[in-house]
């Protein structure tokens, strides 16, 4: 069996010190912010980031491009080993077709070697608790065709809930209207998200007041979740008080082990905005 190395990138929103920790490496896509462009997301203060956010800042985000990936992607197979990497969702960013077309070139240069592409169709924690249990399958002894295999069957199993504190990202985004946005946060409205079959980020369900919106993504955890014991990451845009609350709820409530709670980074919440929070678990599907 031919040794192999497992690639992400940064909109997996893993700390860095636990990529490094698995030996995964992880590509930066690029954000454009106070002045400056970047891929060093590593020396960004993430409350700093989300506190200009609250005072107007419009941070934006571009893709990781073909070329980036390929010297990244060569640094393994020209020391003869093979390539496997999971990454965001298609449909929120190119980052993946990067990869995809990256791949196609690097197969011709080095046609020996194995490189294998997923699309998540998953964001934020999502695809990094997908990370996270390709690394353990890997551990255990599967291949690099194994480990693409697994990735691709759980990945739609892999149940991804959301909610903001402020409607006025997703007004940005084009999620909802500027008239929905206004009158939603006027009424304490708050929606619950979550990602469909298709890797987009769609609306739910709406409720009043934000312990309820949190309490609707537990009671998400309670009908869906593949085993009430089981894993679970939590992510966050800078409240790390409701993320513990929900961490809470579902360990309490239903056993769940929240194994992560983790930042929204600067490439989901340029996005999603400070308030955002997220969980993530092993699901029946990713259908209610």
């Amino acid at each position: 069996m031919n040794e192999y190395v497992i690639f992400t990138d940064s909109g997996c929103d893993l700390p860095g010190s636990l990529l490094t920790e698995w030996g995964i490496p992880c590509k930066n896509l690029h954000l454009h912010f106070d002045g400056d462009d970047t891929s060093s997301l590593e020396d960004i203060d993430i409350g700093n980031f989300y506190q200009k956010m609250r005072e107007g800042a419009t941070p934006k985000t571009s893709a990781v491009n073909v070329a980036e990936f390929e010297e990244l992607f060569e640094g393994a197979l020209s020391c003869g080993k093979d390539v496997l990497y999971i990454g965001f969702s298609s449909a929120l960013s190119t980052t993946y077709n990067s990869a995809r077309l990256a791949s196609v070139g690097l197969s011709e240069k080095y046609p020996d070697r194995k490189i294998r592409v997923v699309d998540t169709l998953s964001a934020s924690a999502g695809y990094g608790l997908i990370v996270k249990l390709v690394n353990d399958r890997k551990n255990a002894g599967a291949t690099i065709d194994e480990a693409a295999d697994y990735a691709e069957d759980i990945k739609l199993k892999i149940s991804i809930w959301f909610t903001v504190d402020d409607l006025v990202y997703l007004k940005r985004g084009g999620r909802i209207s500027a008239a929905a946005a206004f009158f939603g946060n006027m009424l304490g409205i708050k929606p619950v998200l979550r990602m469909d079959d298709e890797g987009h980020l769609v609306p739910y369900s709406k409720v009043r007041g934000r312990k309820m919106s949190l309490n609707a993504m537990a009671d998400k955890y309670g009908q869906l979740a593949t085993d009430h014991g089981g894993i679970a990451y939590i992510s966050h845009g800078d409240c790390m008080a409701d993320a513990k609350y929900l961490a809470n709820l579902i360990e309490t409530k239903y056993g769940a082990k929240v194994e992560l709670i983790t930042d929204v980074g600067p490439i989901i919440g340029s996005h999603s905005g400070p308030g955002t929070v997220a969980l993530f678990f092993p699901g029946k599907s990713r259908l209610d």
